[in-house]
C-alpha cells in the first residue's frame, strides 16, 4: 500500500472506518495485519523470544580467500591473501578479518558446506532445501515463514518475521516467498520497492528520524479514531493491527538516531542507494544493526542481504579498471569484518548471544583454481557459513577441505543440518514438527532427515 493510499498522519481528513481498515494492509498480494493477527493466534501461543539473524551474503563469498585458506596450495590456487592466528589456538583466517580473528572464541566455522545449488539464487540460503529436489505442492515456505507460523509473535507490538532485504534486479536473489503457507506468512518488509529509501507504511527513514512529527501524525490519528468510533467496530485483530502500527517500539527499533553514536560508528554505514555491481544489493554495514535493534524490539526472525560478492576479474586487473577479484576482496573485506564483529560483539555486551543465533552465507563457494579471465568462478562443491550465539559452543571449525579447497574430505555439512540447527536453537524440534501442505499433507521443516550439528549443541 502507497502513502497516498493511507489516512494521513497529519491528521487534516476525517478518518472512516472504512478508511482505518486500510492502515492493517502490509502490500503483499493483500496481505493485512489482522489476517497476520488471525493466521498467528491460530497457530498456537509463543514459546519463547529466541531468535535468528539471517545475513545473506549475495552471489556466492569466496571461501578460500576468507575462512578456509590454504597457504601451501600452488599460488594458482592459494591466492595473495596470507592467513592469520585466531583467539583460538590452531585456527586461522584471513588476514584482513582481523576483528573476526581476535573474537574466534565466539564464533564456530563451517569449511565444509555441500549440496549447494549451482546457480545464483537464494532460495537454498532462505529454506534450507535444494531447489532441485522435489517441492511439495505450493513450494517450500522460508526459514522466517515457517518460524513466524510455528510460534507467532514475541511481542504484539513487533512482527514475528521481519525482512531488510533489498530487492535486487536479479530475480533469483530475492527472498522466496512463503510457499504453501501462503501470503500471510510473508516477512514484514521494511525496504521500500525502489533503490532510494527505506519505506515502512509509506514513512520514509528521513520521517521515522523525525520523532516528533511521526509521534504528533500517531497522536492525531489516535484522536481521529476515538472521534470517529472506528474503534467500536473493529474487531479483536483489526485492534491489534491498530495497536502495532502506531506503537512507537517498531518505529524507535529502525530509528538509528536513537542509538549511541559509537555503537553506529562501531558498525559502520553506507549508501543503501549504491547497488553493487549492479544487480546485487547495496553494502550498508547498518542493517546489521537495525537487525539487534528489531531483535531486541520483540521480532524472532530478521533476514538481510548484504553487497554483491559475484566476484569476476582476473588476479590482475591490467586495464586499470581495478575489476580483479582481489581489488574488489580488499574493499570488501575489512567493512564485513567490520561490521560482524560489531553484531556479534554487541549481541554479548547486551546479554543476547545466549538467545539470537547469527547465521552468515551466500549460495556457494567459489572455484580453487584462479582463471586469468574469471577469476574464482562459481562452485557448489564446497561452501562455508559462519555462526555466532544462540547458546551454541563456539570457537571452533567444522569440517575441512583438501588442499586446495575444492571438496569436503571431513565432515561434510549440509543445509539441512544447518537450518535444523537454526530451528533448534529457537526451541524447535524438526523431528516433531510437521506442516500440511497445500494438498493437505504433512511436511518435516528439513531435508533427508537432517539433524542438528552435534558440535555445536
Amino acid at each position: 500500500m502507497t502513502a497516498s493510499r493511507l489516512p494521513s498522519l497529519a491528521g487534516a481528513s476525517r478518518l472512516s472506518r472504512r478508511g482505518f481498515l486500510k492502515i492493517g494492509a502490509l502490500g503483499a498480494g493483500g496481505l493485512t495485519l489482522p489476517h497476520l493477527f488471525r493466521a498467528e493466534a491460530a497457530a498456537g501461543i509463543r514459546s519463547s523470544q529466541k531468535s535468528v539473524i539471517l545475513i545473506y551474503l549475495v552471489g556466492g563469498p569466496p571461501h578460500q580467500d576468507m575462512f578456509d585458506l590454504k597457504p601451501d596450495a600452488p599460488r594458482e590456487f592459494a591466492g595473495p591473501w596470507r592467513p592469520i592466528n585466531t583467539s583460538v589456538t590452531g585456527i586461522q583466517i584471513c588476514e584482513a578479518l582481523p576483528r573476526l580473528a581476535r573474537m574466534m572464541d565466539r564464533l564456530v566455522v563451517v569449511r565444509s558446506l555441500v549440496g549447494n545449488q549451482a546457480d545464483h539464487d537464494a532460495v537454498q540460503v532462505y529454506n534450507g532445501h535444494h531447489p532441485g529436489k522435489p517441492t511439495p505442492s505450493g513450494g517450500w515456505p522460508q526459514f522466517g515463514s515457517t518460524v513466524a507460523k510455528l510460534q507467532g509473535p514475541a511481542d504484539r507490538a513487533t512482527p514475528p518475521f521481519i525482512s531488510l532485504c533489498y530487492t535486487c534486479t536479479h530475480g533469483p536473489y530475492n527472498e522466496p516467498g512463503p510457499g504453501f503457507l501462503g501470503a500471510t506468512f510473508n516477512p514484514f518488509r521494511i525496504m521500500g520497492p525502489t533503490r532510494n529509501d527505506m519505506v515502512l507504511q509509506g514513512i520514509t527513514l528521513d520521517r521515522l528520524a523525525d520523532r516528533r512529527t511521526l509521534l504528533r501524525g500517531f497522536d492525531n490519528l489516535r484522536r481521529e479514531v476515538d472521534a470517529s468510533g472506528a474503534a467500536r467496530g473493529m474487531d479483536h485483530f483489526a485492534e491489534q493491527a491498530f495497536g502495532l502500527l502506531t506503537s512507537s517500539r517498531l518505529a524507535e527499533a529502525l530509528d538509528l538516531s536513537r542509538e549511541d553514536p559509537r555503537i553506529v560508528a562501531r558498525y559502520g554505514t553506507g549508501d543503501p542507494r549504491v547497488f553493487i555491481d549492479s544487480n546485487g544489493a547495496p553494502r550498508v554495514p547498518q542493517s546489521l544493526l537495525m537487525a539487534r535493534r528489531l531483535i531486541e524490539a520483540g521480532a524472532r526472525v530478521v533476514t538481510l542481504n548484504y553487497s554483491k560478492w559475484d566476484w569476476h576479474g582476473g588476479p590482475v586487473a591490467g586495464d586499470g579498471s581495478g575489476n580483479s577479484i582481489f581489488n574488489r576482496e580488499a574493499e570488501d573485506f575489512p567493512i564485513f569484518d567490520q561490521c560482524v564483529s560489531a553484531l556479534v560483539e554487541d549481541l554479548h555486551v547486551r546479554g543476547l548471544d545466549q538467545d539470537c543465533t547469527v547465521v552468515v552465507l551466500g549460495e556457494f563457494g567459489r572455484t580453487p583454481r584462479i582463471s586469468g579471465h574469471v577469476g574464482r568462478d562459481h562452485w557448489p562443491q564446497v561452501n562455508c557459513a559462519l555462526l555466532a550465539g544462540g547458546g551454541m559452543r563456539t570457537g571452533q571449525v567444522i569440517g575441512a577441505t583438501d588442499r586446495i579447497a575444492g571438496e569436503a574430505v571431513s565432515r561434510p555439512v549440509t543445509h539441512g543440518e544447518l537450518h535444523a540447527t537454526l530451528y533448534r536453537n529457537l526451541g524447535i524440534d524438526v523431528n516433531q514438527t510437521t506442516l500440511l501442505d497445500l494438498r493437505g499433507r504433512p511436511q518435516y521443516l528439513v531435508e533427508d532427515n537432517a539433524q542438528p550439528l552435534r558440535e555445536v549443541v
